[in-house]
């Protein structure tokens, strides 16, 4: 299997995209170009991007790739570089990617407004890629608030179902995958049933993506989130891990959740849920989203960028095994 690193347009890839993003930024206020451009001089791993531009390459034998997928893909970060920036009004976060979050520094009002901005930009790149990516984008954004708003209303709800997490994730998370994966196989020209094989692709490894985030949220250290540990359970969002602690019978966590948590009672939780089997079974549902997230490319699968993109989603699930 190639590596994610081994296919030869990421490395490019790579530089065409944070330069996109910077030029879609840049403005005639110095100020604005600044706030909007703070998380992505933070860096990130653009693997929305990356996506786009390897289902566009896909319709290519020595996978070139068009400075439409790479806007494409440019398109999707924007929107969730927008949504990080609301995201951490919404929870009042101190730092995102180790640096110090958008709110932090310069206030509220100013996040959101520079997270419309970004979410503005998407919107405007996407519509000069044709009337389907603009369609679509703008119902990727009404899905990604679907999805937040689900998780929102189940806030401290310790009869949280895995179905009402599983439908959120599918909202906040996967459709950005999906709709990175869609734009890519849609300007490189696909056939219809390609670019609809790559989205249920991109779904799956979002599903998977967000699920292997959350146990990371329970068993990583803050250094290696760029993010308190924990956060999800303070805010009272029960993921799938705590979802499957508290289902197998743990009602000292269930006894200890349901309202905002003390340091010591983070701690006390944290260990519960890492103790009983849960984290592993958590796992298991992302290898399951994964793996048939990888199957769905069989039809390509000689490509060199199918078997990046099938690289992607082992090495997503290597970076849990921990």
């Amino acid at each position: 299997m190639v590596r994610p690193v081994d296919a030869p347009f990421v490395a490019e890839g790579r530089v065409r995209v944070e330069q996109a993003l910077l030029d879609a930024v840049r403005t005639d206020d110095p100020f604005l170009t600044e706030v909007a451009s703070h998380l992505i001089k933070a860096g990130g791993k653009r693997v929305r991007p990356l996506f786009a531009m390897a289902t566009a390459a896909l319709a290519s034998p020595d996978a070139s790739v068009s400075d439409d997928a790479v806007l494409g893909g440019v398109a999707v970060e924007l929107v969730h570089l927008g949504s990080l920036y609301h995201d951490d009004v919404i929870d009042e976060a101190t730092t995102r990617r180790t640096v110090e979050s958008v709110n932090a520094r310069w206030g509220n009002l100013t996040a959101i407004l520079a997270g419309d901005f970004l979410l503005a930009k998407a919107s405007e790149i996407a519509a000069s890629l044709g009337t389907e990516v603009a369609g679509l984008l703008a119902a990727t954004i009404g899905r990604l608030c679907e999805g937040e708003v689900g998780e929102l209303r189940s806030a401290y709800d310790v009869t949280r179902t895995e179905s009402a997490y599983l439908d959120s994730i599918r909202g906040k998370t996967a459709s950005l995958f999906a709709t990175a994966c869609r734009i890519g196989g849609l300007v490189g020209g696909l056939p219809r049933e390609h670019v609809d094989a790559l989205t249920a692709f991109g779904d799956g490894y979002g599903m998977a993506f967000q699920i292997v985030d959350d146990v990371l949220d329970v068993t990583a250290t803050a250094a290696e989130l760029g993010k308190p540990a924990g956060h999800d359970l303070v805010e009272g969002v029960y993921t799938l891990p705590v979802l499957r602690a508290m289902a197998a019978g743990d009602d000292e966590l269930k006894a200890l959740l349901g309202s905002p948590l003390e340091d010591d009672q983070l701690e006390a939780a944290l260990a519960l849920v890492r103790s009983d089997g849960a984290v592993p079974s958590a796992l298991a549902e992302a290898r399951s989203f994964a793996d048939k997230a990888v199957t769905v490319l069989e039809p390509v699968a000689d490509h060199v960028a199918a078997q990046w993109l099938a690289g992607a989603a082992e090495q997503l699930l290597a970076s849990a095994a921990r």
